[in-house]
């Protein structure tokens, strides 16, 4: 009996929404589907290197980029709406080219509005049930429900109660006409029983030019720190790369299991406050100190939200200086909430008739 094909979808802005849907796509696989991975620039790249010898394709790109200037970057967003308005559009017609010529039996997209089909199950992940964007938050969360209702149902990678770890993002007073299943925090990786062999690893993620600001300013800060720190770049590109700069190490990127050991071997983490990035800091219960991505609303009420929990401290990228990384003992740390719910319960959805 031929295997059903799942095609598996994660937008490209930044790596978070690629890296949450590797456990899906591994679950996938040894519940018996055949995943189909869909998405465009370094998330599709990243995918290609988790799994090689599964098929994939490309999808129209979104192409968002950041603004230099955190106060523009909204403005930007809404100036370009018409063309993501549009790219959704292409993206439906490349999904249901793909759903009739590799006989895609289900979808599972992430973040991606335009990927799903009338004629075959469709998923929406999200962590984001409340688009933050400033004054016209109402106007963003509103569209967004507009499109995941076109969707069969909806997972949001937490848990339904309190405490939890998206707060208002994921979690709506009133969720009528939504299909939502709080399917529990994501997470690729796993907590390893390893010395600790660097003080701080460095973790770098999201669009340009605002990755490499950071990285710019963290190199700076990092000269003449008296401790091993290993610092990854995050930038997806054909070869691996590595450099040695007295008892700083720099990666270009790192997968799988070098990652979760990049991880298990370091005692603070220090990275944008994306939700992926929370999810796999908090399986892995780490300390950590976030810089949201200047302009991103949802990275800084994250950050606001765990300070103010007495989780992890934060600073604005700009003010940022490595002496700040002491608070980190003052805090708490990250903890997972656990969710019931299996896979293999939330894959049944593909069984329908």
């Amino acid at each position: 009996m031929q295997k059903k094909k799942i095609l598996v979808a994660p937008l490209n802005w930044g790596l978070g929404h690629a890296t949450r849907c590797i456990p899906i796509i591994t679950a996938l696989n040894k519940a018996g589907y055949t995943p189909v991975i869909a998405s465009d620039g370094a998330a599709l790249n990243l995918l290609k290197k988790e799994f090689p010898a599964l098929q994939h394709f490309e999808l129209p790109s979104y192409n968002i980029t950041y603004t230099k200037k955190a106060s523009f970057f909204l403005a930007k967003l809404f100036l370009k709406s018409s063309k993501i308005y549009k790219n959704i559009t292409l993206e439906k017609k490349a999904t249901q080219q793909l759903v009739a010529k590799e006989n895609i039996s289900g979808i599972i997209s992430d973040n991606r509005m335009g990927v799903f089909s009338n004629s075959v199950p469709s998923i929406y992940v999200t962590h984001q049930l409340n688009v933050l964007s400033g004054v016209a938050t109402g106007i963003t969360s509103t569209l967004h429900k507009h499109y995941l209702r076109k969707f069969n149902e909806c997972w949001i990678p937490d848990i339904a109660t309190e405490p939890n770890l998206s707060g208002k993002l994921g979690h709506l007073k009133s969720s009528s006409n939504l299909n939502l299943k709080y399917i529990g925090p994501l997470s690729r990786l796993s907590i390893k029983k390893t010395p600790v062999i660097y003080k701080l690893l460095v973790i770098l993620s999201g669009p340009e030019p605002q990755r490499g600001m950071l990285e710019e300013i963290l190199l700076k800060e990092l000269e003449g720190f008296p401790e091993k720190v290993l610092f990854v770049r995050g930038v997806i590109e054909k070869e691996q790369t590595h450099q040695q700069k007295g008892l700083l190490t720099i990666y270009n990127y790192l997968t799988g299991s070098d990652l979760e050991k990049a991880f298990c071997e370091s005692e603070i983490v220090l990275a944008r406050s994306g939700y992926t990035t929370v999810m796999d800091l908090a399986k892995l219960k780490k300390k950590a100190f976030f810089i949201p991505t200047p302009g991103q609303p949802e990275q800084e009420y994250l950050a606001k939200k765990l300070a103010n929990e007495n989780i992890a401290p934060f600073a604005k990228q700009n003010d940022f200086k490595i002496s700040m990384l002491s608070q980190v003992e003052n805090y708490k740390g990250l903890n997972c909430f656990r969710s019931r719910l299996s896979f293999i319960s939330l894959f049944k959805c593909f069984e329908r008739k």
